[in-house]
Formats: C-alpha cells, sequence, structure tokens
C-alpha cells in the first residue's frame, strides 16, 4: 500500500500501542463504525440446521416441559393402575418388565437427541462469543479514539486558554 501500513497491522498497532500514522488511525475507526459488527446469533445458527437437527431441537424442548412430565407421569400411573388392579389378566404383571423396556427404549433414544441438541447449543454460544468480542474490540477501539479526540480538545482549549491569559496581561 505504497508505505502505508495495511488495515490489519494499522489495527495490530492500535491494540499494541504503538506509534503509526493518525490519518491511517482515522480511516481505519471510521471504516469500524460504518460497519456493523454485531450479528444475530440465533439466525445464523437456525439457517445450519437440518431437519434432524430441528427435531432433535424440538423434541428436547418438549421432554424439558412440564407438558412432558405430567403426560409421562400420568401414562405411567394409568399403566400400573391398569396391569395391576383393573385387568384380571395382565399383559405386564408386576414387576412390569413391560414397562421396565419402554421406559429403557425411551431413555436410550432421548439421552443422545438431547445430548445433540446441547452439543448445538454450545456452538450457538460459540457463535455468540465470536460476536461480543468482535463487538467489544469494536467498541474499544471506538472509545480509544473517542479519548483521543477529547484529549486534543482538551489540549487545544488550554492553548486557547493560555492564548487569552497572554492577551489578558497584555491589556
Amino acid at each position: 500500500m505504497d508505505g502505508k501500513l495495511s488495515r490489519e497491522n494499522i489495527v495490530k498497532t492500535i491494540l499494541e500501542d504503538k506509534d503509526f500514522d493518525i490519518d491511517e488511525y482515522e480511516d481505519v475507526i471510521h471504516l469500524l463504525i460504518q460497519k456493523t459488527v454485531s450479528k444475530d446469533v440465533n439466525s445464523i445458527h437456525k439457517g445450519n440446521l437440518t431437519f434432524g437437527e430441528k427435531m432433535a431441537d424440538k423434541l428436547a424442548e418438549f421432554a424439558g416441559s412440564w407438558k412432558f412430565i405430567i403426560i409421562f407421569s400420568s401414562t405411567l400411573v394409568v399403566w400400573i393402575l391398569i396391569n395391576a388392579y383393573f385387568l384380571s389378566h395382565p399383559f405386564d404383571p408386576f414387576p412390569f418388565i413391560l414397562l421396565n423396556l419402554v421406559l429403557s427404549c425411551i431413555a436410550a433414544i432421548q439421552a443422545p437427541l438431547i445430548m445433540m441438541s446441547q452439543n448445538r447449543q454450545e456452538q450457538k454460544d460459540r457463535i455468540r462469543a465470536k460476536n461480543d468480542y468482535k463487538v467489544n474490540l469494536k467498541s474499544e477501539l471506538i472509545i480509544e479514539d473517542l479519548h483521543k479526540k477529547l484529549d486534543t480538545l482538551i489540549e487545544n482549549q488550554e492553548k486557547i486558554l493560555d492564548k487569552f491569559k497572554q492577551y489578558e496581561d497584555k491589556i
């Protein structure tokens, strides 16, 4: 770039507190201010999901709800009551071996689906963390720029005040 630092190097220089050309610094700050860094993590994450992953998320969401707990508990109670008290020849007599088999199958299917959903949540959290880092970096650079501008304003005001004092002393 004909003797000038690249934008990446300017940002690195800013972060490492090294001296550099203030005009290049201003250009980078204005580019950062104009560019939107933050993104909607939910839409990014949802756009990449397959049908199976969406279904796993819905199942995990349902399996962690009060509705599921109430339906599941009610089903267990009805199963036990029917087989223990209402049928003269129960299809699953005490100790409810068929019920245990059904519960084991549900757990065997449900556990990996919930883990898949948790893994996707971790991916979403990583995307969110990367997004937060970019936003924080941009904010930090903008704040640093504002501090420098304020320092320049204060210096200029002090110079003007000194000139007024010198003028006042002459009068």
